[in-house]
């Protein structure tokens, strides 16, 4: 009797281990590949942001002829700097100072469109300087005399300048900035065009409020869509008053330090892209936020009508 029992617990023991073979569908030792591999393709993901960093802050300093041996060194620095921060906050496992890291394309939409507007601004003062003439050239042009209106943000740029500048600085300025704000203006909409076609948030995954937005306290104060709504709304409002704000900000700083004329070339592509790129990046994280509302107030909503669908227990004369 003690043999047939020891026999079924050998061979129920060797079917339950062929059973859990077949659900993993590998072998215990392949886990740990599979998670070196993780790990890999994640350290190699965050070398590639940090690379990908430190070009785009030394791509000016790079192209633009005329750039001393002082300046170049200056941004070599600030390019190992940046690239540090971005290397050590893509490889933290809890999030810091980024946001949407983990809701792409966001964030590569964003870094795309910086980039984009540093090298057309770049490539612009490099045919400017060569005397050169090309297609971007008169397209910045031609958009700078369509935009010099009246209130228009590019001519507020340009009257907030010193006075004595020469005429042909300040067209280059006018067309500087008319030429990026174009350039942000068309990456604001097909952010809106991807959100609108479903890849973000992606269709089918997961959005983790407190990853995507570390410096967002869900459980302070009114109900988080009620705050996501209005910080939304803000963002926007900062996004749009910014653009009008600014040169208002740089004309009254004259008055304290030396005024900012623009006239190195590698000063006006970061002056003009920063001032061009800043308010149309609030108008997305606005954007943004209101739709990371509208996820949370349509789950709610399904939550609520699932819970409405479930029948409640019957009731007994004594409950």
């Amino acid at each position: 009797m003690g043999n047939i029992v020891s026999t079924i617990r050998r061979l129920g023991l060797n079917g339950l281990h062929d059973k859990m073979k077949t659900l993993r569908g590998s072998t215990p030792q392949q886990a740990p590949r599979r998670g070196s591999r993780a790990s890999m393709s994640h350290v190699a993901q965050t070398f590639l942001r940090g690379i990908l960093v430190a070009v785009f802050v030394l791509l000016p300093a790079m192209l633009l002829p005329g750039i001393s041996q002082d300046v170049a060194q200056a941004a070599t620095l600030i390019a190992l700097i940046s690239a540090a921060v971005v290397m050590a906050e893509y490889a933290a496992a809890y999030p810091g100072l980024i946001e949407f890291r983990d809701a792409k394309p966001y964030n590569r939409l964003r870094f795309g469109m910086i980039v984009v507007v540093v090298l057309a601004l770049t490539l612009l003062q490099r045919s400017i300087a060569t005397g050169e003439s090309d297609a971007l050239t008169a397209t910045a042009i031609w958009l700078a005399g369509a935009f010099d209106f009246s209130f228009s943000p590019m001519r507020l740029l340009v009257l907030s300048l010193p006075q004595g500048l020469p005429v042909q600085h300040l067209l280059n300025v006018m067309a500087s900035a008319t030429l990026a704000f174009i350039m942000c203006l068309m990456g604001v909409l097909v952010f809106i065009a991807t959100m609108f076609a479903g890849y973000w948030p992606a269709k089918g995954s997961s959005f983790n409020v407190w990853i995507n937005l570390p410096n967002f306290d869900p459980t302070k104060g009114v109900d988080v869509v009620q705050r996501l709504e209005r910080d939304s709304q803000v963002n926007v409002l900062l996004g749009i008053i910014l653009p009008f704000s600014l040169p208002v900000l740089l004309r009254l700083s004259s008055l304290l330090v030396q005024p900012i004329t623009f006239e190195a070339s590698l000063t006006l592509v970061w002056g003009v892209a920063l001032w061009a790129f800043i308010p149309i990046s609030l108008i997305m994280r606005g954007i943004a936020m209101y739709r990371v509302a509208q996820l949370i107030r349509a789950q709610r909503r399904r939550i609520a009508e699932e819970e409405a669908a479930v029948p409640l227990p019957a009731r007994s004369a004594y409950s």
